[in-house]
């Protein structure tokens, strides 16, 4: 993308790079298919660019002209300069919307964090990008979605929820409601000693939180993974529901082995946002599909289990050894 913001001078660069260069006639046939079919990629990102002029005018402005330009090289990792293969104009379409590029702005300008390095996941609702804090730790950057509707099917996690109320239905707030919800719920658990990634930052729709995974690739989730003990991992995420609903007072709501990672040998629980409160009219209808989906997983993995018993626990389990922990105030 060019330094200036400006579409038509990013189209002559890209023009020029179009014309004949002398080359050397020890390149193999293939390097040179490679060459070109990159070349072709970035010509079509520039004319699909061009025709939607109009959609990207207000980069030309000068007051985000200038915010763009102290971020782009930041954002280089999220869009396009890495072997990922659904890193294209499709994903800057669907997430890097100006809204979004002035949170990111915002979150680096604070110091909450340095790069977007490389995706690591998408989904409907949001995607997940690896990044780089300014002392370099490693972060994972959710960046939720605000073009779509998703987020109106999942109001009923929503209302209901004490700690939301007045509940605008406008879209952009429902995403910023979901945003600042996940946030909450991670930092709930987190107090209670439960496995889930620490919350770092939030603003608008950009959620920051510790990065699951290795520097090639995020962590497997649960149902990708051949356990070797899962006797074990079952008791810990019996115990991971019950000390959200006996000490938390929270539901997670969707607690199935694709919003689990297997992280260090042992489960790690994401994906909270549509985690409700006790006292919400569906707490207990989804504490019941939360137990049969551990139920489920724990019968596919050969345990002797049975749902009756798994409430049963999840209810009245000794917690009496488990404390509240205090978080770092700057992740509160």
């Amino acid at each position: 993308m060019a330094k200036d913001d400006d579409w038509e001078e990013l189209a002559r660069r890209q023009s020029r790079k179009r014309r004949p260069l002398k080359r050397d006639k020890k390149r193999s046939i293939e390097e040179q298919l490679d060459s070109d079919f990159e070349r072709n990629e970035q010509n079509e990102f520039v004319r699909d660019l061009e025709e939607k002029s109009s959609k990207y005018a207000w980069m030309k402005e000068k007051r985000y002209s200038t915010m763009f330009r102290d971020i782009e090289e930041k954002i280089q990792g999220a869009m396009g300069t890495g072997s990922f293969d659904w890193v294209d104009r499709r994903v800057f379409d669907q997430v890097f919307d100006r809204l979004t590029l002035m949170a990111l702005y915002k979150l680096m300008k604070t110091g909450v964090i340095d790069t977007l390095d490389f995706p690591v996941a998408r989904g409907k609702e949001a995607h997940v990008f690896h990044g780089t804090s300014l002392s370099g730790e490693p972060v994972a950057v959710k960046i939720f979605h605000t073009s779509n509707a998703v987020f109106k099917n999942l109001v009923q996690y929503i209302e209901g929820d004490p700690r939301f109320t007045g509940l605008r239905r406008k879209h952009r707030d429902l995403v910023e409601v979901w945003v600042r919800k996940e946030h909450r719920n991670l930092t709930r658990l987190a107090r209670w000693g439960l496995n889930v990634p620490l919350p770092r930052g939030i603003h608008k729709n950009v959620l920051i939180m510790d990065y699951l995974g290795t520097e090639q690739s995020p962590s497997p989730k649960l149902r990708d993974v051949l356990i070797d003990d899962p006797q074990s991992v079952y008791d810990d995420l019996i115990e991971f529901l019950a000390v959200s609903w006996q000490k938390a007072n929270l539901v997670h709501g969707d607690f199935s082995p694709y919003n689990i990672l297997w992280h260090d040998g042992r489960a790690k629980v994401i994906d909270v946002g549509q985690g409700v409160v006790e006292s919400h009219p569906k707490s207990q209808e989804f504490l019941v599909r939360d137990v049969t989906r551990l139920v489920e997983w724990g019968k596919k993995n050969n345990l002797d289990v049975d749902l009756a018993e798994a409430m049963y626990e999840v209810l009245n389990m000794d917690l009496s050894h488990v404390k509240q922990i205090e978080l770092p105030e700057e992740w509160n």
